[in-house]
């Protein structure tokens, strides 16, 4: 099992959402951040004013999958969220050692 975590555009969020049903993908975790990368944030016009966007708005996604589904739900999150712009975001994957469902006690595969 992998644990699949990817920062992308919130824009695009409704698409990665649509392209990882389609492949199966029931559940994710989505949560609202902040950050930068290489793009390293911008400047912004507010009543007149000037100022610096040092953080840029982003949504995380969370996917705990299978082992089999590892490579088909990056290839959906890269085709759904990219722009070809800089800021398109970064997926990450790391190996999940275990998973329980509280309500039933399921482990492991079963319990995704």
């Amino acid at each position: 099992m992998k644990m699949i975590t990817a920062v992308i555009k919130p824009f695009k969020l409704d698409e990665v959402r649509d392209a990882l049903a389609e492949i199966g993908i029931q559940g994710m975790t989505i949560t609202e951040v902040k950050g930068f990368g290489r793009q390293k944030g911008h400047t912004e016009l507010y009543r007149g004013a000037e100022y610096v966007v040092d953080f840029v708005p982003k949504v995380k996604l969370e996917l705990a999958v299978r082992d089999e589904q590892v490579e088909a739900a990056v290839e959906a999150i890269i085709r759904s969220a990219g722009t070809g712009k800089i800021g398109d975001g970064k997926i990450f994957i790391s190996a999940l050692e275990q998973v329980v469902r509280i309500r039933t006690g399921e482990t492991g595969g079963e319990a995704i």
